[in-house]
């Protein structure tokens, strides 16, 4: 495997490393007056990435931020199609990029993101959100995470493209057994929405200037250890696909790592290089 790889002591100071990158991102990209697409996934992975990042960004000026999310949920709707879940959902992804990011980001800034910059693929014409990424100048860095049980990125199950682009998706049962965990509210496995709609491997990899893979806990060191123990994509675990993304890397922290904490020492800041540990 030469994908790059770093390991934190924990998922603070991964998020705190990761937060001053895409810091810095936001801060260039102000100066040189264009736009800087932050493409994010909802759940657990990012969440310490998030909060960092609202710290850092105090006190700039936002407004040429874009918020790229990765899926939401799907319902049925009257006329036979899908419609996205409930903005006021509590497993909506809408929701959770307005108030677990877009707030977050925008709680100390002097100029917040703008509502409209908050962007989701929509059912009714999935691909034409690759098309919006790709008119936008493509998304700076995509942050993205491995499903524990099934290597899922946003919602492209086990057996997908590697060149897919985004589609309505069927959830596979794993998926929404993981993401019971992810919204706790579920009360069952019934409760989770059967279909979303999503970006592809294919997106990402194509629409893509950075993509870092976010994986921390021990409830994750099987999805890290398919990763690193991969040369190259595995459609069995979709998460495999950062090996084919541009300037990609891999952060963990130190529970995830296989073998457990303490196997790897707890931190490679040699950004673009592999550990020595994980070739």
């Amino acid at each position: 495997m030469t994908t790059p790889v770093r390991v934190f002591p924990d998922p603070v100071a991964l998020g705190e490393a990761l937060a001053e990158e895409i810091a810095a991102g936001v801060a260039a990209d102000h100066a040189a007056d264009k736009r800087y697409l932050l493409g994010c996934p909802g759940g657990r992975s990012p969440q310490t990435t998030y909060q960092a990042l609202g710290r850092r960004l105090a006190g700039m000026d936002l407004r040429h931020v874009v918020i790229v999310m990765m899926d939401d949920y799907l319902l049925p709707a009257p006329d036979g199609g899908w419609r996205r879940a409930p903005a006021d959902a509590h497993y909506s992804c809408e929701r959770f990029a307005v108030q677990d990011i877009a707030a977050v980001l925008n709680a100390n800034a002097a100029h917040p993101i703008p509502r409209e910059q908050v962007w989701l693929p929509e059912p009714a014409d999935p691909a034409a959100y690759e098309a919006r990424i790709a008119a936008a100048g493509d998304v700076d860095v995509f942050l993205v995470a491995s499903g524990a049980s099934d290597g899922h990125v946003a919602f492209n199950p086990p057996g997908t493209p590697l060149d897919s682009g985004p589609w309505i998706v069927p959830l596979a049962q794993t998926t929404r057994r993981d993401n019971m965990a992810t919204f706790p509210d579920f009360p069952s496995i019934d409760a989770v929405p059967t279909h979303g709609v999503s970006v592809g491997l294919g997106t990402i990899v194509r629409r893509s200037r950075s993509v870092r893979l976010v994986i921390h806990g021990d409830g994750k060191r099987t999805a890290a250890a398919r990763v690193l123990g991969s040369t190259g994509f595995d459609p069995a675990w979709p998460a495999t696909f950062i090996h084919s993304c541009p300037d990609a890397s891999i952060w963990l922290d130190a529970a995830a790592v296989p073998g457990g904490p303490g196997s790897q020492r707890p931190a490679d800041t040699r950004v673009g290089q592999a550990t020595e540990e994980n070739g």
